[in-house]
């Protein structure tokens, strides 16, 4: 009985500790509402301040898109920003759905949470104010389905 009650403990604390260092708590994850349809001329800006630019930095897109969305791809022009000053324009496509439509995100209901690399092992120039800009670059000049836009901020240990 004492084996089961100490293995239990022992199970429990292992999937704690997996489950602690998942999520870094000082990541940011910040997200905008782009509304009920994307126009091709609508700036999505997500502003962030960086403390530590002496450290490198995971930056991804995260997409959230409902079953009103189209196709199986998103393009995006991303710019990354500091104080109003463009230090870098990415062309980016995302794969949103498998060939047979099945969409690749994650989860419950209509809408699915996609998170795609955007820039890896990335070091700010310097601490401060920056900002990144994401316009969409489809065909269409609305585009429906796309419910949210946001980078993800990955703090990578030193």
């Amino acid at each position: 009985m004492k084996v089961m009650v100490m293995l239990r403990s022992i199970v429990v604390f292992i999937l704690f500790l997996s489950l602690s260092s998942c999520q870094n708590e000082n990541d940011k994850i910040l997200m905008k509402d782009v509304g009920e349809q994307w126009k091709k001329n609508d700036v999505q800006t997500l502003d962030f301040k960086i403390d530590d630019a002496q450290n490198q930095k995971n930056m991804m897109i995260v997409v959230r898109n409902n079953n009103d969305y189209p196709y199986s791809n998103l393009r995006l022009i991303a710019s990354l920003e500091q104080n109003k000053k463009k230090i870098s324009t990415d062309t980016l496509n995302f794969v949103l759905a498998k060939p047979n439509g099945e969409w690749i995100g994650t989860g419950f209901g209509d809408t699915k949470e996609i998170t795609f690399q955007y820039k890896l092992n990335y070091k700010f120039p310097q601490n401060g104010n920056y900002s990144v800009k994401v316009v969409q670059a489809m065909r269409n000049n609305s585009l429906k389905g796309i419910e949210d836009i946001g980078i993800k901020i990955q703090n990578l240990k030193p």
